[in-house]
């Protein structure tokens, strides 16, 4: 596993983040990346001209194909969270309403109330939901307004997956509004089962593509959003990124999609021993619990409202150790104060040290009534 991340630098030194949900892969990945990026780009010159305007066809080509949606379009991005971005500003008109969950991934609601739409969220944390999206009360809330669904999932932070039925009713219901499903799969990779929407509404469906997670490559800003040529057609009139996206980035993303089935296997078997440990810490301490299991991401949500622990205090404590986890309130304000969260697609000597350190963390954020800053 790579060493670049625990040797990060920060106002405190080395830090170990299990916050991030990124992946940290072995050395015969990030060798094999390097090289094929470096044949290109470096001896090739290639990063001297600006990249096609939608993305290097390879490129596009390999997102679709790892999809398993031909007839879909692509259109490279820097970062999934641009692609977000531009969906909304491009979509979405004042008055207009945006649906999506509680918990979900903040950031598409601002861009939605920045263009004048309305934002519904439909709570879904909470054993009495499953801590999952139930199609029947998707169906109550679309209303004559709605134009965009985003749907997470798996879910970010809670690790829930739809299944197919859930998946089907929910495509039925979007497609009766007319509205579009906005269908964000950053995180499919982990999942144990995944059912992709744009397979049953290809017209009216966006798919959110991300190399952030699966990949590890966060820091190069490389995604993609993916849909019917047409609507594609739309988005390409007036991208944020219209001189194209980094070179070097998308030779990274190819590179990890040419060897994908070679090595990713083995990081969802570590990811997933990773999660039983902490799981069995976790089972260890009376009031803490792992309420969704398995876990569809490559993180974990831990409980912690029982213990009457304050998610802050213990992701201080965590802090201290130069271990970074994240707080609930990060993703929701609703439920924030009942979790954190833990991304254990890393190496097991990380996985191990904040799971040895659970009980004592645990004493400390109950000693500790200082408002923690975090972030």
């Amino acid at each position: 596993m790579y060493a670049e991340c625990k040797s990060r630098t920060c106002n405190h030194g080395p830090l170990i983040t299990l916050s991030n949900s990124f992946g940290a892969f072995e050395d015969a990945f990030r060798i094999s990346v390097s090289y094929y990026c470096t044949c290109y780009c470096a001896q090739d010159e290639e990063f001297h001209i600006y990249a096609p305007p939608a993305g290097l066809e390879a490129l596009r080509a390999g997102i679709l194909d790892d999809l398993g949606l031909p007839s879909q379009s692509a259109l490279v991005s820097d970062g999934a969270i641009e692609s977000l971005y531009h969906v909304c500003h491009t979509l979405l008109r004042p008055g207009d309403e945006f649906i999506t969950t509680d918990p979900t991934w903040n950031w598409p609601m601002a861009f939605a109330q920045a263009v004048g739409a309305s934002v519904k969220q439909i709570p879904i944390y909470g054993s009495q939901h499953r801590y999952r999206l139930d199609p029947a009360r998707l169906e109550e809330a679309i209303g004559p307004k709605t134009k965009v669904v985003y749907l997470v999932d798996p879910n970010n932070p809670l690790g829930t997956a739809c299944t197919k039925p859930e998946i089907e009713r929910i495509v039925a219901a979007v497609n009766r509004a007319g509205a579009y499903l906005i269908h964000d799969c950053t995180y499919r990779h982990f999942a144990y089962e995944h059912h992709l929407a744009a397979q049953l509404a290809p017209d009216r469906t966006i798919t959110i593509y991300s190399f952030s997670k699966w990949l590890g490559l966060a820091g190069l800003r490389i995604g993609a959003v993916v849909a019917h040529p047409d609507v594609i057609e739309r988005l390409a009139a007036a991208p944020p990124n219209n001189l194209g996206s980094s070179i070097l980035s998308q030779r990274a993303a190819i590179a990890g999609l040419s060897i994908k089935d070679e090595w990713f296997p083995g990081v969802l078997t570590e990811l997933r021993d990773n999660q039983a440990l902490v799981k069995a810490a976790v089972d260890k301490i009376s009031g803490l619990s792992v309420p969704v299991y398995p876990s569809n991401g490559n993180f974990l949500v831990i409980e912690c409202g029982e213990l009457g622990i304050r998610p802050e205090a213990l992701v201080a404590a965590y802090n201290e150790h130069e271990i970074m986890i994240r707080q609930g309130g990060y993703h929701t304000p609703t439920f924030g104060e009942k979790f954190v969260k833990v991304s254990l697609s890393v190496p097991r000597a990380w996985a191990e040290e904040f799971a040895n350190l659970l009980p004592a963390m645990v004493e400390r954020a109950r000693t500790s009534n200082k408002p923690a800053k975090v972030f």
